[in-house]
């Protein structure tokens, strides 16, 4: 696989308002490295970052934002998230579906799209450093710390074959 950084094709997206009770879409990043075992072979890693409030193992992600593609707002989530930084790919992996708590009773139904990001630098000092957890991970445990069905799944069938 090569090194380079690859690029958003698609174009920047442009907000618009709607309804509270609409389905709205958040962008996650996958960020994952290659560490190689002791007996030789490759595994992946994925790093999972905790909730704000509930503390659960989570992707970082968040919502759309004006002028950035969504591999862009991906990225940046996990930078803000999780403090980390590498190779953008402009490669949806899937979607998984969540109910955002909103306060008061209420829960706003995400679609969140998931784009992978191949971690090369992490830092000790980003925006949310000390608000959230973080945690190397393998494939399997990651995907049995999420709670979305569609997540877990997402997580196990990740392979670096579905980068090319």
């Amino acid at each position: 696989m090569s090194d380079r950084i690859f690029t958003a094709d698609q174009p920047a997206l442009r907000l618009r308002t709607g309804s509270k009770r609409d389905p709205r879409s958040q962008f996650a990043g996958l960020p994952f490295r290659v560490v190689k075992k002791k007996s030789g072979e490759k595994r992946i890693e994925v790093l999972l970052v905790t909730s704000l409030y509930s503390k659960r193992w989570i992707l970082p992600k968040g919502w759309p934002m004006d002028g950035k593609t969504p591999a862009e707002a991906a990225a940046l989530e996990v930078w803000e998230e999780a403090g980390a930084r590498g190779d953008i790919y402009d490669i949806c992996l899937g979607l998984y579906t969540y109910k955002k708590w909103m306060g008061e009773g209420e829960e706003m139904p995400v679609i969140v799209a998931v784009f992978p990001i191949r971690v090369r630098e992490l830092a000790d000092r980003y925006p949310e450093a000390g608000q959230r957890n973080r945690r190397w991970m393998s494939l399997k445990k990651a995907a049995s710390k999420v709670e979305e069905r569609d997540l877990k799944q997402l997580i196990r069938s990740f392979s670096l074959e579905r980068l090319r």
